[in-house]
């Protein structure tokens, strides 16, 4: 903020596309994929109704791992240039390399907030958007489960 107006710096609008590009993978991706399982459960037989279910936990906890990734990658890449931000550790270790920023993502994305690892910079407007994204995409899946269940669990062979 200079001067009372908001100075958007180059820093500023990578953080912004990579963002965008990051929801709109995984949103994407997540709609692709239930579709699939949509497809998928419905071929299973009646008598299969236990597999079906296994099946579909299994591949939405697998969806949501590469949806953590994609979110990890950026803000990975990100933070090459110091300019876009950082992460940096509440009891001032390093940073050391992708899987920082792979578990720094999964803590976000699920919402659990531990606060070892805090962002700066440009950075952190990916860090409040996938924060929703992720609340977003892990209910979707539970309202995908509940209604495969609903469709399926209680039926009888």
């Amino acid at each position: 903020m200079a001067g009372g107006v908001c100075v958007l710096t180059p820093a500023h609008w990578q953080a912004a596309v990579a963002t965008a590009i990051a929801v709109l993978m995984c949103v994407l991706l997540h709609y692709e994929t239930l579709n699939l399982l949509d497809l998928a459960m419905q071929r299973f037989r009646s008598h299969w109704r236990r597999p079906r279910i296994l099946v579909l936990m299994f591949s939405l906890i697998l969806l949501h791992i590469v949806e953590i990734w994609v979110f990890g990658m950026g803000y990975w890449w990100l933070a090459q240039d110091a300019a876009r931000g950082s992460l940096q550790a509440a009891n001032a270790t390093t940073i050391a390399g992708l899987l920082d920023y792979v578990y720094f993502s999964a803590v976000v994305y699920t919402t659990l907030g531990l606060g070892d690892l805090v962002p700066h910079g440009a950075l952190r407007f990916m860090v409040g958007t996938q924060a929703l994204v992720g609340f977003l995409l892990v209910t979707w899946s539970a309202s995908f489960t509940f209604v495969e269940m609903s469709r399926w669990w209680r039926r009888r062979p």
